[in-house]
């Protein structure tokens, strides 16, 4: 199951670094279909519009590939007793893969929580064990399983 994890993580890394391109592509076009006009300043406007936009676009794509290096450091054949990155968590409240925030994961009337190890309960789980317990918004949980 977590090489299926770690594929759905990939997809959704994928499908929106294909969404950020496409805008920029078309951003570019509509850059380049500019045309000077007599309303200078408004034709000036524009442009600097379409630029500020390709920066925040550029600044999205960064973070995607600081994602993806955070997905390539994950090893998910090295079984580990304690909590860490790659590691699938089966608590008595939901199931967590400690990766990338992507989502959720549903196969099998089953729900896997794809998250970040900077995420609140990420923090709460790194570095536990099977059978330890933590609360997490007010309510005691215990870790049934690590994978």
């Amino acid at each position: 199951m977590k090489k299926e994890l770690l594929d759905f993580c990939w997809k959704q890394v994928d499908e929106r670094t294909a969404r950020l391109k496409k805008q920029s592509r078309e951003l570019q076009e509509s850059l380049g279909s500019e045309t000077k006009s007599s309303a200078g300043d408004k034709h000036e406007t524009g442009r600097a519009m379409v630029q500020l936009e390709q920066e925040k676009l550029g600044q999205q794509l960064q973070e995607l590939d600081a994602t993806r290096s955070i997905l390539n450091k994950i090893t998910i054949e090295k079984p580990s007793e304690k909590i860490r990155l790659g590691s699938l968590v089966r608590t008595s409240m939901a199931d967590y893969f400690i990766a990338i925030s992507a989502g959720a994961f549903k196969k099998d009337n089953s729900v896997v929580y794809c998250i970040s190890a900077n995420a609140p309960i990420a923090r709460l789980l790194l570095e536990k064990e099977k059978g330890e317990r933590f609360v997490f918004n007010g309510k005691e949980q215990s870790i049934l399983e690590v994978l």
